[in-house]
């Protein structure tokens, strides 16, 4: 395993512990699923990919208040979801 894979398996887990975090309130989950055009099906289908982790994040970049409380929710910096995603997208 090269660093490279380390880096984005890390980036993976945060996206995925913001993507939990982002499902538990019933709000925010709605606006997510429409914001990105997924039904609840595609998102559980498509769970891992890269893409649907990426979009995740940048779903709460695009509202700080939502990023700032996801990173203080599952104990990391703002910056380092912000990270993940560039390197999802990569």
């Amino acid at each position: 395993m090269t660093i490279q894979d380390t880096n984005d398996d890390q980036a993976a887990t945060l996206a995925l512990a913001a993507l939990g975090w982002t499902l538990a309130e019933g709000d925010r989950a709605a606006r997510l699923l429409a914001l990105t055009g997924l039904t609840p099906d595609a998102l559980r289908a498509r769970i891992g990919e890269p893409g649907l982790l990426a979009a995740t994040l940048a779903f709460l970049e695009s509202h700080e208040p939502d990023l700032l409380a996801c990173a203080e929710a599952i104990d990391v910096a703002p910056e380092r979801l912000v990270e993940a995603r560039r390197r999802l997208e990569a």
